[in-house]
């Protein structure tokens, strides 16, 4: 019988997000695709350096070291490379002892398609262009970057969330844009019964809540948190909200418009995922971090 993934969380990560290919990348920038491909077959035996999403794919493929059964974790890797240059690649996941066996190799072609062939619940990639398609087709995706400082909880791992247009549909975004903060209070305040539409990375947290619930909560290795620039009384919808999926937040910061980087920091993030860039830029001195593409902020982008 075919192998499925039930139950299992399926990651799909590009070779440029798992390991740093600069040196290459900018070979294939200068002269071409052509002397790229011979510059990774020349160099395949040389170990690749972990990527801006490495750390956090070591710590959840970690998550299956005592599991019984199907693991909880899997990795895909998708890939711009053909097969014949994605040999360096696979050897320096060989050599990282990353249980990654999986993979997609495309020859310069967007690799989104595999990620929900594989039915994987986050893409992660370093080409927004990538990130933007996958998106548009209804899978949680984000353009990570790597942290300037990198610091990590060794006992955890910790994802944080912006609220609207990342883990909720970007609907009070959307009036907040368009009439300001006063209309925008009003809108949740009079909507506080009614549970937001799930947003890009709803499946996402459903995925790692169903890890979670294997521990007690004392033992659970995963931590999340939502991190969003609401404040009361715009909590309130945002709270029945994910009581009504059954989904558990581990820490919630309603944070009224402040900026969110030190709160990152002090939780302690792997990674955060925010729709809006700015918020990125500045997570980014101390945490990795995702851009997602989706909502209204983004639509010009």
């Amino acid at each position: 019988m075919p192998i499925e993934f039930n139950d299992t969380l399926v990651i799909a990560i590009s070779s440029t997000a798992l390991f740093d290919l600069a040196d290459s990348h900018r070979v294939y920038l200068d002269k071409g695709v052509d002397s790229y491909a011979q510059y990774q077959i020349d160099h395949e035996d040389e170990l690749l350096k972990p990527g801006a999403a490495f750390g956090l794919v070591k710590k959840l493929l970690d998550l299956n070291i005592g599991a019984e059964g199907k693991p909880r974790v899997e990795v895909i890797l998708l890939s711009r490379n053909s097969a014949d240059t994605g040999l360096r690649v696979f050897n320096s996941i060989e050599n990282h002892e990353l249980q990654i066996t999986r993979a997609a190799f495309t020859s310069g072609n967007s690799p989104y398609l595999y990620a929900s062939a594989f039915g994987a619940h986050l893409f992660l990639s370093t080409n927004p262009y990538d990130v933007k398609q996958a998106i548009d087709n209804g899978i949680a995706a984000a353009t990570i970057v790597a942290p300037n400082q990198a610091k990590s909880d060794l006992t955890h791992i910790k994802f944080a969330f912006d609220g609207d247009a990342v883990l909720f549909s970007d609907e009070a975004e959307k009036v907040y844009q368009q009439s300001g903060l006063e209309e925008f209070t009003k809108h949740e305040k009079a909507s506080a019964q009614k549970p937001l539409e799930g947003g890009p990375f709803k499946d996402f947290l459903a995925a790692l809540h169903k890890i979670q619930k294997e521990y007690s909560s004392e033992e659970c290795p995963i931590r999340t948190a939502l991190v969003t620039a609401r404040s009361a009384p715009a909590h309130e919808r945002v709270i029945r909200t994910l009581r009504y999926w059954d989904i558990r937040i581990d820490e919630a910061l309603f944070l009224g418009g402040m900026d969110k980087t030190e709160f990152l920091k002090a939780f302690g993030a792997d990674v955060f995922f925010d729709d809006q860039e700015g918020h990125i830029d500045r997570a980014k001195e101390h945490i990795a971090s995702g851009h997602v593409p989706n909502g209204v902020v983004n639509k010009n982008g």
